[in-house]
């Protein structure tokens, strides 16, 4: 979908790529198709891990202000969208070309309205359920830039974080269930800003832990939320991580969303990490929402599986002893 309106604002010359210079890429997703810009000049900018390991193997992932031009993929939350096209502004060299390209889905006529409130911008190009609109790099957009947030408990935030404006009910209800004593290693899969963390470093026992985050602004977060010599922290997707060495909790509250739409495969791979890095006598401590069917990996992966806390809404559920599988 971006890639066909970024291939017809090239064609049409509404997106005109300079003769040389960098040309960063904000925040694209797996499956935006980036081939029709010059390959050996493209930065792709992204923050959530798999998304940048994904672009890694084809571009330029590091850094390198200014630039000569830039494509802004829009994000659905809406202050972190105005916070990358504000990057831009101040990244771009004076003067060059922004794309700004999002789906009506995720909010682009929003703001792109905003936008024009405040800079010179193009006639929007509509394509494939979304618009691509441009405007020059310079001043007006620095009250958009993004800047930490202090909410209730002391935490901080930054815009585009998942529940930036305090601890979703799931989260509260899974730090008031946790025992007061947790194992030595534990891991918090999909730790966010480190409400959880706060909570399990407040447990009796535990001398490490694993803050486990695919989201860079979210760990930013977490390293300021936790100035715990205990806390280590890792950029990483959850699914695919392997600590150290084997721990004996793991507590997570894993996202079951990809875009906008419900994706129960990715809260099972959430489980399915859990056990593989669980000692034998290993516990998972994890929070769902009641709809979510995980009844079946649950008993396929520990022998004993129980309710734990919760409410209308939300499961707490508590799964020990991993069984050890091929998988």
């Amino acid at each position: 979908m971006r890639s066909a309106r970024l291939s017809l604002a090239l064609e049409t010359g509404a997106f005109a790529v300079p003769d040389d210079g960098l040309i960063a890429v904000y925040r694209p997703r797996i499956g935006d198709d980036l081939s029709d810009l010059p390959q050996d000049r493209v930065v792709v900018l992204t923050g959530f891990k798999p998304d940048h390991d994904h672009f890694a193997q084809r571009f330029r992932v590091e850094p390198a202000p200014p630039y000569a031009a830039a494509v802004v993929c829009l994000p659905r939350a809406k202050a972190e969208a105005r916070a990358l096209i504000a990057q831009a502004a101040s990244e771009v060299r004076p003067g060059g070309l922004i794309a700004v390209d999002g789906q009506k889905t995720d909010g682009v006529d929003a703001v792109l309205k905003d936008l024009r409130g405040r800079v010179a911008v193009s006639e929007s190009l509509s394509k494939a359920h979304g618009k691509l609109a441009t405007f020059r790099a310079g001043p007006g957009l620095e009250e958009w830039a993004a800047r930490p947030t202090v909410i209730e408990g002391g935490f901080q935030t930054l815009p585009g974080v998942f529940s930036a404006d305090g601890p979703d009910r799931g989260s509260v209800l899974l730090a008031a269930a946790l025992p007061a004593k947790l194992g030595p290693k534990v891991a918090d899969l999909g730790a966010g800003w480190g409400f959880l963390g706060r909570a399990i470093l407040a447990r009796e026992g535990v001398k490490r832990l694993e803050v486990v985050e695919a989201e860079a602004a979210a760990l930013d977060c977490a390293r300021v939320n936790l100035p715990d010599e205990r806390a280590r922290f890792h950029w990483a997707d959850a699914t695919v991580f392997r600590p150290e060495n084997l721990v004996e909790t793991v507590v997570m509250n894993p996202p079951f969303h990809t875009s906008r739409t419900a994706d129960l495969a990715l809260g099972v791979s959430f489980i399915r990490a859990a056990r593989r890095m669980l000692a034998p006598d290993g516990v998972l401590w994890m929070v769902a929402n009641r709809h979510l069917p995980y009844d079946a990996v649950l008993t396929e992966l520990f022998l004993t599986v129980e309710d734990a806390g919760g409410d209308g809404a939300f499961r707490v559920i508590r799964a020990a002893k991993p069984r050890r599988t091929k998988h």
